[in-house]
């Protein structure tokens, strides 16, 4: 098979509660998976091997996610406006292919980095949602 249809994929906010639940944000347009990055750390030295540098690998970042949405202010799962006031992480997850047999799910912790809205004259109202993952972020395979 060539590739799947994303179509279906959740994403969750936790609720930061002692046994945490999670709740599925409504009217999700897209959303982007962690965007794990790796620094490197240069180790060249002057016998290194025919001039070339030299590197080994270092910190790794969970990077970033985000959502775009179709904004709707009534919406429960649309009030963000508290994670973004909020410097401690939060849990967030995102389920891939929710109730199939190769479903996956990521798993981190994240600081709401980024809200905005847009409210065209002639399209619906939208928002961007940007979070940092803070630690690692986990995929899981998660299917029956």
């Amino acid at each position: 098979m060539a590739g799947r249809n994303a179509f279906g994929t959740q994403f969750l906010r936790g609720n930061g509660g002692p046994s945490e639940t999670f709740a599925v944000m409504a009217n999700i347009t897209s959303i982007s998976a962690p965007n794990r990055t790796r620094e490197t750390i240069d180790v060249t030295d002057h016998s290194s091997e025919g001039g070339w540098q030299e590197y080994i690998g270092g910190l790794k970042d969970g990077g970033e996610v985000s959502l775009e949405l179709n904004y709707d202010p009534a919406e429960p799962t649309h009030d963000l406006d508290g994670d973004f006031d909020d410097a401690a992480p939060r849990s967030y997850r995102i389920i891939i292919l929710p109730g199939d047999a190769d479903e996956h799910t990521w798993d981190f912790k994240g600081i709401l980095t980024e809200l905005s809205e847009e409210f065209p004259y002639d399209d619906k109202m939208g928002r961007s949602v940007t979070i940092k993952v803070s630690g690692r972020p986990f995929l899981t395979a998660t299917g029956a």
